[in-house]
């Protein structure tokens, strides 16, 4: 791959994002970094971390001056970043709920107003969009995370309908269970057992038809299948399921 490939990519701090930064970079891509988050060690060197917040606007135009100080073009942009509130819907507050718009799908609509003339001025490119098995099938006490990622797939086939015409394609990838920081912080809803963290990760993996929890590479990879142009150049508007198999059974089985 061209050194001159570069790809944005939101919450590089995390699970997902950290092994999508690793997978570009493998792969001879320049990444560029966002996460509200120190990132640590280990950044690639000839790419570029931003210290911010994607969840408020003027942090947005900020992130997006450094973009351009860093290269004049964009070739794929991931939307990654995302919050989750686990609790019971009655009970998510008015500031809970718009804190995940905000970072899950406000974030996304300016992300894209300005990486779009970006991408088209580097001839076209991808957009890939983070969603989730919950923007499908979903569980109790996780309402507004599911709400925001349920958008997230109609927001994915509005852009891509408008930006077809730029040569740029934007799809949604929908991971099942991963073995993410988000993933462990959220097994406390009960709904695999109460036993210790292992112990509700080998539950969560029995319930799925591959048997396993999901990691992290193996959504980087398929989410570099999306924006790789060789390899999905005639897919866009579509929503990738990535999650073992666990919505292909009958919950009633």
């Amino acid at each position: 791959m061209s050194e001159d490939h570069v790809v944005l990519i939101t919450g590089v701090g995390g699970g997902i994002g950290r092994a999508c930064v690793r997978h570009f970079a493998d792969k001879g891509w320049r990444v560029i970094g966002v996460d509200r988050s120190d990132f640590g060690d280990g950044f690639p060197s000839n790419g570029h971390f931003v210290k911010a917040d994607i969840s408020q606007p003027a942090s947005v135009e900020v992130i997006f001056q450094e973009v351009k100080n860093f290269h004049p073009t964009l070739n794929v942009l991931v939307n990654n970043a995302a919050v989750q509130v686990a609790k019971p819907l009655v009970d998510t507050t008015v500031e809970e709920w718009d804190a995940v718009m905000a970072s899950n799908l406000r974030s996304v609509f300016l992300f894209v107003k300005l990486a779009h003339p970006l991408m088209k001025a580097a001839g076209g490119g991808a957009v890939v969009n983070v969603s989730s098995v919950h923007a499908i099938q979903t569980s109790a006490n996780i309402a507004a995370y599911a709400a925001s990622k349920g958008g997230l797939l109609a927001l994915t086939r509005a852009m891509a309908i408008e930006f077809a015409p730029d040569n740029i394609r934007v799809n949604a990838i929908l991971p099942g269970a991963v073995d993410t920081p988000m993933l462990r912080a959220g097994l406390g809803r009960g709904h695999v057992g109460q036993g210790d963290i292992q112990e509700r990760l080998d539950n969560l993996a029995r319930k799925t038809v591959s048997g396993k929890v999901g990691t992290p590479e193996e959504i980087a990879h398929a989410i570099y299948f999306l924006a790789n142009n060789e390899q999905s150049s005639f897919m866009t508007g579509q929503a990738l399921v990535v999650d073992g198999g666990a919505t292909a059974r009958l919950s009633t089985e």
